[in-house]
């Protein structure tokens, strides 16, 4: 078996907020069952008994949710103690914490910190913008209190990177928001263009992000890191870093980039299997770690034809110029053609857009790595 990366949904679609735009809300609503509650212990056990023991080199594991840290504390213990457990071959083991950071304490950096968990923080900009599409049950806003969980992973040197989702206001604003994260010292981010409603017409929602607006933000953000990357000075932004690996010839770490679905095991709180974060739907069931082995999941995998799927893409796009760095974007992001069975991205133009102004300079850095 090559490394293995599972992405668990401890929580299910559990969470203590209640964000505008939450993709998973959407996507566990389209299901027969929404929430499958908390993971107990055995299906923790199992997933990570069938998972590290197969795995090869290394093995990665994300918690994410809804909110995974409803879950407490003793969740994670139980995590650090089964991987200790179970890693008989001595792999490296990865883990990271995708939290919306409105119940991080001292307690939970500590653990953290001591047992090198990454942590992705969502931040959606400054204050106004956070607060008018992630805020609690009551609409109160989250902004404060998140702010304060990200000082308190400063003081305990916990790893974290922040992740903002781009809507429409985020887009508008991003000159703005970019010198916000650097005045305090996010130098790790992650940017992920905003979902609209699976199966759904596009574009219509509050937050809904165009074409040619997210080709404006691209573009307008590649401005502000270039000019801090010609003085030695640039945040990571792990987007930017893909498309610099791809031009040098490397592979993207980032699935969506690399325009191929990946190997996943996402893992709902029963222990059900899915290949993909964003398709954790009925009918694309793979199994249940309480009761299939690895082999049988993958088999499923393979007769549905997930990966397969994502290949098919419209000459349009392979022909593209841009195709290199391109590779036709996220599955989720694509629309299918009817007459031809094959796929376009929703965000073409916005990709042309952006390499129309920064595919040299891109490349540029390419040829320096």
């Amino acid at each position: 078996m090559p490394p293995i990366s599972v992405l668990i949904k401890p929580a299910s679609s559990q969470c203590n907020m209640a964000c505008d735009y939450c993709f998973y809300c959407d996507e566990s609503s389209k299901r027969l069952q929404c929430s499958y509650g908390f993971m107990d212990e055995k299906t923790l056990k199992n997933t990570i008994r069938k998972t590290l023991l197969r795995a090869d080199g290394m093995a990665s594991y994300a918690f994410q949710g809804g909110e995974p840290t409803l879950c407490g504390l003793d969740f994670f213990k139980k995590v650090i103690a089964y991987q200790r457990q179970y890693n008989k071959n001595n792999i490296q083991v990865y883990n990271a914490l995708q939290t919306n950071g409105f119940a991080l304490t001292d307690e939970w950096c500590v653990f953290l910190k001591e047992n090198n968990f990454l942590v992705g923080l969502s931040v959606d900009g400054t204050e106004e913008i956070h607060n008018s599409l992630r805020h609690t049950k009551t609409g109160q806003g989250t902004f404060q209190r998140i702010l304060k969980s990200s000082k308190l992973m400063d003081d305990y040197k916990v790893d974290y990177n922040i992740l903002t989702v781009v809507t429409e206001k985020v887009a508008k604003n991003i000159s703005e928001i970019y010198q916000f994260y650097k005045s305090n010292g996010w130098n790790y981010q992650q940017y992920i263009a905003c979902l609209d409603p699976l199966d759904e017409k596009r574009g219509k929602e509050v937050y809904s992000l165009t074409p040619k607006l997210y080709g404006q933000f691209l573009t307008d953000l590649f401005n502000l890191w270039y000019k801090d990357y010609k003085r030695g000075k640039e945040p990571y932004i792990r987007q930017f870093v893909n498309y610099i690996n791809l031009g040098a010839g490397a592979m993207a770490e980032s699935c969506d980039q690399r325009g191929v679905c990946g190997i996943q095991y996402v893992v709902e709180a029963d222990g059900s299997v899915y290949p993909c974060d964003f398709y954790v739907l009925d009918e694309y069931h793979l199994g249940n770690f309480n009761e299939n082995q690895l082999d049988k999941i993958d088999e499923k995998r393979r007769e549905i034809r997930f990966i397969e799927r994502s290949l098919n893409l419209g000459l349009k796009c392979k022909d593209c110029s841009y195709y290199r760095l391109c590779r036709g974007g996220c599955q989720r992001c694509r629309d299918l053609t009817p007459d031809t069975g094959l796929y376009e991205n929703y965000f073409c133009e916005a990709y042309k857009v952006f390499f129309d102004n920064c595919y040299d300079r891109i490349m540029e850095i390419a040829k320096k790595v």
